[in-house]
């Protein structure tokens, strides 16, 4: 009987962890499952800039790929990956503000503030990066609060 009792707790527990990472998918900014479009989310930390990571050197953090450009930036996610991980799943963190929407980034375009990563829109000349910084508090305080409504 325990051994049943066992059993059916692991697969209740891996069916709720499996629509856990399928809702955290569904939500992402991704690209056949690949974050940041394939920058490397190390360099943005360690190294200052965006730098394309390589297929050959990609992680899967639950339910998301991670591409890094060095095998040092690939161990250094695996000891946090979270910590690593660009904020509001990695839409841009103007629109996720100013608009409670997702919107595609320029991964060239970014912020570390606090040991947070945050991308942004950058095309037709709307760099939403500039129209950040005027009022950072502001938006990041409602992208939060908007973030936390669509990724419950």
């Amino acid at each position: 009987m325990k051994k049943l009792v066992l059993l059916l707790l692991v697969f209740v527990s891996g069916n709720l962890f499996a629509q856990n990472e399928d809702k955290r998918v569904s939500q992402f900014n991704l690209e056949n499952k690949v974050a940041i479009q394939g920058y490397d989310p190390i360099g943005y930390f360690n190294q200052g800039k965006a730098i394309k990571g390589k297929k050959e050197l990609a992680v899967m953090y639950r339910g998301v790929i991670y591409q890094f450009s060095s095998v040092e930036n690939k161990n250094y996610f695996l000891k946090n990956p979270s910590k690593y991980e660009p904020q509001y799943g990695g839409w841009c963190a103007y629109a996720m503000g100013k608009a409670n929407d997702k919107v595609e980034i320029n991964p060239e375009t970014f912020k570390v503030v606090d040991g947070k990563l945050f991308l942004f829109y950058n095309a037709y000349f709307n760099n939403t990066l500039k129209s950040w910084n005027k009022e950072e508090s502001n938006l990041k305080a409602k992208a939060d609060n908007n973030w936390k409504n669509i990724y419950k």
